[in-house]
Formats: C-alpha cells, sequence, structure tokens
C-alpha cells in the first residue's frame, strides 16, 4: 500500500524481493499488487510515476499487508478512508508490515497498540510522541511482534522482506535471494541502524577522521581510552569529550561495536576458528566475544555462524 510522494525505494525494494523468489521458485506462490486509495497514476517523492490499484478492489483475506512510508505520511496517516481499509485488510491478514514511515498509518489505524515497533530513524522520537501506547526501538533495523513486522528506512524494506521469506521458506531462499540482489542478508533485526562506519563517517575534525579509518586496522591494538588519546596526542578527559560530541558515542562503545562488526563478517565469510577471530577482533579470548555477543546481540558467535552460514546451493531447490 502506498500514496503520492511515497519513498519509490520502501516500494520496490519488498517488491523486487518477493519477485525475484518468485522468479527463481514459483512454487513460493508470491503475488503482489501496489495499491493507494483511489488507484491509478502515483508519484513517487523522487518524481518517478508509477500506476497502482484502487485499495477498494482487493478482497479480504490477503496473506501481507505491507504499508510504504513517504514524505507525505501526515497526509496519509490522516485519511480515514485508507485507514478504514487498512483495518479491514489488516483483520484477517497473516502479516501486517510497515516500511520506514509506513508505521504511523498503522498506529494511526489502531493497529500497533502496546507493540513493539520501529521506523526510520529521524522519526522515531515524532512515532513515540504522537503514539505513547506505542514502544519505538530506535536502534532496530526490524522488529516482529506477534504478526506485526515494522522496519527502519529505506533500505530496511529490503532486509525486512528477506526476513519475511526466511520465515515463510527458509534461511537458505533468502540468502539465494538476496546474492542475486547483491545485498546482504546478514543484518538482522536486531543490528542498529547505523553500523560503526556509518557513524564514523560524522566526525568533523580531522584528527578524529584519521584516528577512526587507523582503527580499522588496529582492532587487536590496546584502543583504551589512554592509548586513543595518545594516538591524537589529546589528554583523556578532553579526547573523551571531543569524540562524544562528535559521535554521539563514547569511544568505548565505538570500539567495541566495530569489534563486533568485524568479528560478524569474519564468522560470516571465513572458516577460521573463533579463538582465531576472537583475538583478530581485539577481544582477547572466546569468552570475551563470547559475553559481548550476548549482550549487545542476543546470540552467541558460534549461533550466528550457523545462522549466517551460506546455503549449500544442492539444496535450493527442495525447500518448496
Amino acid at each position: 500500500m502506498t500514496f503520492d510522494e511515497a519513498q519509490i525505494l520502501d516500494v520496490t525494494g519488498p517488491l523486487e524481493v518477493f519477485a525475484s523468489v518468485t522468479r527463481f521458485f514459483p512454487s513460493a506462490g508470491y503475488r503482489t499488487d501496489v495499491v493507494t486509495t483511489t488507484g491509478g497514476p502515483v508519484l513517487a517523492s523522487c518524481g518517478l510515476q508509477f500506476t497502482a490499484t484502487s485499495i477498494a478492489e482487493v478482497d479480504a483475506p490477503i496473506d501481507t499487508l505491507v504499508v510504504a512510508g513517504g514524505a507525505e505520511m501526515k497526509a496519509a496517516a490522516a485519511d480515514d478512508e485508507l485507514l478504514e481499509h487498512v483495518r479491514r485488510l489488516a483483520a484477517d491478514a497473516r502479516r501486517v508490515t510497515s516500511v520506514c514511515s509506513g508505521a504511523f498509518v498503522l498506529a494511526a489505524a489502531g493497529l500497533l497498540h502496546g507493540r513493539r515497533v520501529t521506523t526510520h530513524w529521524a522519526e522515531c522520537g515524532r512515532l513515540q510522541e504522537i503514539y505513547a501506547d506505542v514502544i519505538v526501538e530506535p536502534d532496530s533495523i526490524y522488529v516482529q511482534d506477534g504478526n506485526v513486522w515494522t522496519s527502519a528506512g529505506v533500505t530496511a524494506g529490503i532486509d525486512l522482506a528477506l526476513a519475511l521469506v526466511a520465515d515463510d521458506h527458509g534461511q537458505q531462499v533468502a540468502a539465494r535471494v538476496a546474492r542475486h540482489l547483491v545485498v546482504y542478508l546478514q543484518r538482522s533485526g536486531g543490528q542498529a541502524q547505523f553500523s560503526a562506519l556509518l557513524t564514523a563517517q560524522g566526525a568533523d575534525t580531522q584528527p578524529v577522521r584519521d584516528l577512526l579509518s587507523w582503527l580499522r586496522d588496529h582492532l587487536e591494538d590496546d584502543l583504551s581510552v589512554p592509548a586513543l588519546a595518545r594516538q591524537i596526542n589529546l589528554s583523556e578527559r578532553h579526547f573523551s569529550r571531543v569524540f562524544k560530541a562528535e559521535l554521539g558515542i563514547t569511544a568505548a562503545d565505538h570500539v567495541e561495536t566495530m569489534r563486533l562488526e568485524s568479528a560478524c563478517r569474519l564468522l560470516e565469510t571465513t572458516g577460521s576458528s573463533i579463538e582465531q577471530i576472537a583475538r583478530t577482533c581485539g577481544f582477547g579470548t572466546p569468552e570475551t566475544m563470547n559475553r559481548t555477543f550476548r549482550r549487545r546481540l542476543n546470540t552467541t558467535p558460534g549461533e550466528h555462524r550457523e545462522h549466517f552460514r551460506p546455503p549449500d546451493a544442492s539444496t535450493l531447490e527442495t525447500r518448496f
């Protein structure tokens, strides 16, 4: 479901995931319809025009309702006719989902009461302020609460759609589609909307930017606050203040996030032992890395590797 001024990737990202599954595995049974209140031409926020069906023409029950987000979300969330149709279709749908600010439509329709949800990081505060009965998780890429799935902004809709495919047909099928689309399947719902590298791009001063670049190749080193402060010739107190002001997090949190993300990549893409990865990423011991995974991702390194193990292509065709 979409509307004028919608974010085009909120619509086409999930659509392409489901279309790819259908191309590779026709028996998957996905059939998609793009709908708006009135049907006909839709002008996306990027200027691209596409055609939609009237939502009134869609008969319940449907399997999955996906509500896109976009610039005119305030108007969409105030459209009584649209909200009534959303409630009608959601009543018998197996799943109700939203991409980005599409969560505002679900909330306005009364479908998110008491549920854990997420939306684009820039809109999380407003969603929580307007709908106090909703539990907003601002750091998550997507959140599942019962049969309601909500996702963060733009490309997170692809992560959400891949998660829905994995829920329907298994991780291996979702991995096949992710490889075809040249996107990562590795972003689980509990991962932060911002990676450490994206966070690092927000640094204002050259010394801090240089330090952050240096960090990536020195995860095994002593990366304590005193050591980092010496690296750019600042006092510990001044360094801590500057780092927090420029990145919004402490140096210790940033280092731990970088080490965690590096460990995840190595677990997903190499056959290195957990002991080797713990040393390479600066955790020192598998026990320390295990505690960090438990605390930050609610899993273990071994479970993470098993969950994201590359699929055996010989088994893909027998999943349906």
